[in-house]
């Protein structure tokens, strides 16, 4: 799995370096930039974190250890360490189905790589029509070329 993932990460930063050879719009790059680089986080993380670090569990965190982590090379597991409960309380009783239960808002775990591939999805997201009037814009460019030559 880890020579797969490794082979896609080269395929996307040939592709990102062939958008900006193209001069694609710089959200389409940026969107893509973000989303490969939390991909490549992802993997050096679970390359690395297994060989470096002792497992973490509910009580315990994790301790750096060189040589003496939990698992060897390429099977370490993607550490989430970022948890932001923004606050919690109980459903009106009214309410059907959750009526009286506890929630808490913001419950994801989540690491940085995990918020580049989410800030670049929203990115592409959100300016898709920007991005997709750039590209239009560069083939009717390319088409007037064609034509001039």
């Amino acid at each position: 799995m880890t020579i797969f993932r490794l082979l896609a990460c080269g395929f996307g930063v040939w592709f990102v370096r062939e958008l900006i050879r193209k001069d694609e719009s710089i959200y389409y790059i940026a969107g893509i930039s973000l989303i490969l680089a939390g991909a490549i986080g992802n993997i050096i993380d679970s390359v690395f974190y297994g060989v470096l670090f002792t497992e973490s569990t509910e009580y315990q965190i994790a301790q750096f250890s060189p040589g003496n982590g939990y698992a060897p090379l390429l099977y370490g597991k993607v550490v989430d360490m970022f948890y932001f409960p923004l606050f919690s309380g109980t459903f009106p009783d009214w309410l059907p189905i959750w009526g009286g239960e506890d929630f808490l808002f913001f419950r994801p775990i989540f690491n940085f790589a995990d918020a580049s591939i989410t800030i670049g999805v929203f990115v592409l997201l959100i300016f898709q029509k920007t991005i997709y009037e750039h590209s239009e814009r560069l083939k009717q460019i390319q088409q007037e070329n064609s034509l001039s030559s």
